[in-house]
């Protein structure tokens, strides 16, 4: 397909780049008219020149501007009967692909959570009920179904369904390894709540009797022999408020991260307090690269803190190509509208970064019973909903876990059941 338009620019290059190229389609892009008018195959005048009897889309004029800027009118249209974005009074297909998938609205975040996380509740997806399925893909369908007939039957037939379980190992273990004091510690406070039950829970495994509470990694070793694309994101980061794990430096916990790289790819993932730290997030990319013997090119942020375009560029310069975060703690589905790995673009520097890749996530365990509170019936209509939407529009089926959670720890009693559907909706 050839594209006319009065102006080439980056914002539309990454879209058009998006539609076409990471669907394994084709197109090519021109503002000169005359080879536009003489072009035999199909083309699309994407600009208001009357070109007679061509067709054409009248864009709105986000892809054409060089600056992020408050969008005052966002509405709800309607474009080919399907759901779209109207921005400045202008149902642009196109447009709205650019808006959803650079997340252009979380430059401009009004509400943060206590974490200073944008939330699902605050997007233009939830506010018009799209959060839950591929909508950006959704568009792009329709604008084929439109221009170019013959390119949405090669998409339908390029569709690829790609399920990658992803595991965040927060908390390696309840009470095994654990440095002295920290178990004098949680021993008091289990004292003074007088739980008995977690302090004879603490002296079995201590003694070697009991299994740890949060070891589960027998299942997550299935689950890489099962699934080779499998993605663990461990946190080596110091002990702080938000930043629980055990003691990165015990030769035993580093012989269980050796033990599970040796099986498949073990990320970082980097602690809360790097976040705002250069120098804990360099110490801590330099202690998974000393642990696993390589440098770890792929991430998820904790607690999901994601801040853009600052969050992308700390990791890029560190080496990273490959990001897991976009997604929500509040809400399940496509935060940035796709289920398909892209490209990053920073509206602030108005540039695109190609070799800079986001993987998004359908769901985490955690938004399902502590941010929804669904019960495990619930959640599983939740999985297969989702499952289907990933295999009905192409992308990646990317979900995250935890081993504590897993191993049916504590209030997770009995969840393992809504993991182990997940796998079986994978099929």
């Amino acid at each position: 397909m050839l594209i006319y338009v009065d102006e080439i620019s980056i914002r539309l290059i990454y879209t058009l780049d998006f539609v076409f190229k990471e669907h394994g389609l084709e197109y090519q892009l021109t503002n000169d008219k005359k080879r536009f008018v003489v072009f035999e195959g199909i083309k699309l005048s994407y600009s208001n020149f009357d070109f007679e009897k061509i067709p054409f889309l009248a864009p709105a004029t986000l892809l054409f501007e060089e600056r992020p800027r408050v969008l005052k009118k966002l509405d709800k249209g309607n474009w080919n009967g399907v759901d779209c974005l109207t921005i400045d009074s202008i149902t642009d297909p196109l447009a709205a692909v650019f808006y959803v998938l650079s997340r252009y609205e979380e430059y401009f975040v009004k509400f943060p959570d206590e974490h200073g996380r944008f939330t699902a509740k605050e997007s233009i997806q939830s506010k018009f009920d799209w959060l839950h399925i591929q909508i950006v893909e959704r568009w792009i369908e329709s604008f084929f179904q439109v221009y170019a007939p013959n390119y949405l039957e090669i998409l339908q037939s390029k569709k690829t369904f790609q399920p990658i379980p992803t595991f965040d190992i927060d908390n390696t273990f309840a009470h095994k390894w654990k440095e002295g004091w920290r178990t004098w510690l949680s021993a008091g406070k289990d004292f003074l709540k007088r739980n008995k039950e977690r302090i004879e829970e603490r002296k079995q495994v201590q003694s070697g009797q009991k299994k740890d509470p949060f070891d589960s990694f027998d299942d997550i070793r299935e689950v890489y022999r099962n699934f080779p694309q499998t993605r663990i994101f461990w946190h080596v980061g110091d002990y702080a408020k938000y930043d629980t794990n055990i003691s990165w430096n015990d030769s035993r916990h580093q012989g269980l991260i050796q033990e599970l790289n040796e099986l498949g790819y073990i990320g970082l993932h980097p602690s809360y307090a790097s976040n705002t730290s250069d120098d804990k997030l360099t110490k801590e990319i330099d202690r998974i690269k000393k642990i696993t013997s390589k440098s770890a090119h792929e991430s998820r942020q904790h607690f999901l803190k994601l801040n853009l375009p600052k969050t992308y560029h700390r990791m890029m310069e560190q080496g990273f190509e490959k990001d897991y975060t976009m997604g929500y703690a509040d809400d399940y589905g496509f935060r940035a509208g796709t289920a398909h790995e892209h490209a990053f673009f920073d509206l602030l520097t108005n540039q695109a970064f190609p070799d800079y890749r986001i993987v998004p996530f359908a769901y985490m365990d955690g938004t399902l019973l502590e941010y929804k509170k669904l019960s495990i019936a619930q959640s599983q209509v939740v999985v297969k909903q989702l499952v289907q939407e990933v295999k009905d529009y192409g992308g990646v089926f990317c979900f995250i876990w935890h081993n504590e959670t897993l191993a049916e720890a504590g209030k997770w009693k009995g969840w393992k059941q809504v993991f182990d559907y997940t796998l079986e909706q994978l099929k």
